[in-house]
């Protein structure tokens, strides 16, 4: 599958992190693996480990995201935020930034996250149940907070003027349904 170089708003450049790829690893009958790689995170802040769980308000400080849409531009999508900490949450919208409401999960994400050097790599497994059928418009994007504070916005793709994984022009990618010839 496609690996992405995630990109930081330019309105919210990073301090010290050099670059941020983002892949799906794996899609199958039970689960969607996600992976993102991160260079130069010696200064990237983790939240401190709290458990799996679902949680509000992941995007304040370091968090993973996957944004997905059917192929309807005008339909609603799904958002997924998931922390290095444990902790998820899973929200449905009915339309750009309009009826949100919890998405059902039948079990918990699986987060984890590792740290080599100046190099983090923050595996995620989300199960397939969760998500919307295929074909998928879709974005990937990251939070990062940095030592001192700094918060950088990556994603495939930004709209100009400021950070919104929420907007259109995030869902850059596209997955397909299955060929079934």
């Amino acid at each position: 599958m496609e690996t992405f170089e995630l990109v930081p708003h330019p309105a919210h450049p990073s301090f010290c992190l050099q670059g941020i790829s983002a892949r799906l690893l794996a899609f199958d009958a039970y689960w969607l693996t996600l992976r993102f790689s991160l260079a130069g995170a010696r200064a990237v802040v983790l939240p401190p480990l709290a458990g799996k769980g679902r949680a509000d308000g992941l995007w304040r400080t370091t968090c993973f995201e996957l944004f997905v849409a059917g192929a309807d531009p005008g339909g609603g999508y799904a958002e997924f935020n998931l922390s290095p900490s444990e902790r998820w949450a899973a929200y449905d919208f009915t339309g750009y930034r309009e009826g949100m409401a919890d998405r059902a999960m039948p079990r918990d994400p699986v987060c984890t996250a590792r740290r080599g050097g100046g190099t983090l790599i923050f595996d995620v497994a989300i199960p397939r149940a969760a998500l919307p059928p295929l074909p998928w418009r879709y974005g990937l994007s990251a939070v990062i907070e940095e030592a001192g504070g700094v918060i950088s916005y990556w994603a495939i793709a930004h709209r100009p003027d400021k950070p919104d994984f929420h907007h259109p022009a995030c869902f850059a990618a596209t997955l397909a349904a299955p060929d079934c010839a």
